[in-house]
């Protein structure tokens, strides 16, 4: 029987470079943290997928948690019309938390498939100028309770943290701005997502600003017979999360205040962006006892049909 420790990471490391070998379009840059700014024109598609892998391990309290979350989110985008594109983000998940019990040190683990989110993007706004675009886009989406939400294991139910989904409908709504040159490119991003209850349960609601800068180093100059273009990326993402509620109740160990700083950089050629970036906690301001982050590191594929 094959080995899941070594498959699982192979697979969520190693479908976002299968699956560019089979589609081709033209492409342009975009920020790697987050993809309401993905740049999308009428009647066209773009296919992104990521592998993420996140690592947790600076625990406040006693029971020394480790978390480790493999996430391969598949987004597909279509330009409906000129102003309106269409996302959904289909995300596929592996989580294993470790944590000292009476009993010793236990492990519990979950893979398969997250809750979906769907959202539409509007472009209010938009200035055009040779070599020069600038574009404001509000957007709404809703997140769809896809992912199960009571796994168990042998010891029980999985605590609502490390389930797959959240079993709740929680819409969210945001507008993003775009200036791109023939350089360089920026993009932000401000964010609203409401988590509603399910059985009892809530996770607190998230505020998000996030910012994209994305400056060509190669070729400094542009002309002809050059295969791509190479970016470097500086991203910052700054999150405020509620307090999760249980039965009413608000869990003093969860929420607060996080900001992270994700240094990367992008290859874009006519057919294909490939992209690597890593998330690094700047300050974590979190409530009680909850489980800071220690990094969080993406490749990416990115392409367009």
């Amino acid at each position: 029987m094959p080995n899941r420790s070594r498959t699982l990471p192979l697979l969520l490391w190693g479908v976002p470079l299968l699956l560019s070998a089979f589609i081709a379009g033209p492409v342009s840059a975009g920020p790697i943290t987050f993809n309401t700014a993905l740049p999308v024109t009428r009647g066209e598609g773009i296919l992104r997928v990521q592998s993420k892998f996140l690592r947790s391990t600076d625990d406040p309290g006693l029971l020394n948690r480790e978390l480790r979350v493999r996430t391969v989110p598949v987004v597909g985008v279509y330009g409906a019309s000129r102003r309106l594109a269409l996302f959904s983000i289909i995300p596929f998940l592996d989580k294993e938390l470790e944590a000292d019990t009476p009993a010793g040190r236990r492990t519990r683990s979950v893979t398969g498939l997250g809750d979906v989110t769907l959202i539409a993007r509007y472009t209010a706004r938009q200035w055009d100028s040779p070599g020069r675009t600038i574009r404001i886009a509000p957007f709404i989406g809703i997140e769809v309770p896809t992912g199960k939400h009571h796994e168990k294991d042998r010891l029980g139910t999985l605590p609502r943290t490390l389930q797959l989904g959240s079993g709740s409908w929680d819409p969210s709504a945001g507008i993003t701005w775009t200036r791109q040159g023939l350089k360089w490119e920026a993009d932000a991003a401000v964010s609203y997502k409401f988590n509603t209850q399910a059985h009892g349960f809530a996770f607190g609601d998230e505020a998000r600003l996030d910012l994209s800068f994305q400056k060509r180093v190669y070729p400094r100059k542009l002309g002809g017979g050059v295969p791509g273009f190479l970016y470097v990326v500086l991203e910052s993402n700054l999150v405020r999360r509620g307090e999760n509620r249980v039965d009413g109740a608000r869990d003093r160990d969860s929420g607060g205040t996080a900001w992270f700083l994700t240094p990367g950089v992008q290859y874009v050629t006519r057919r294909i962006v490939v992209e690597t970036a890593v998330q690094l906690p700047v300050v974590q301001n979190l409530n009680g006892d909850a489980l800071e982050n220690d990094f969080t590191a993406t490749v990416s594929v990115r392409v367009n049909f």
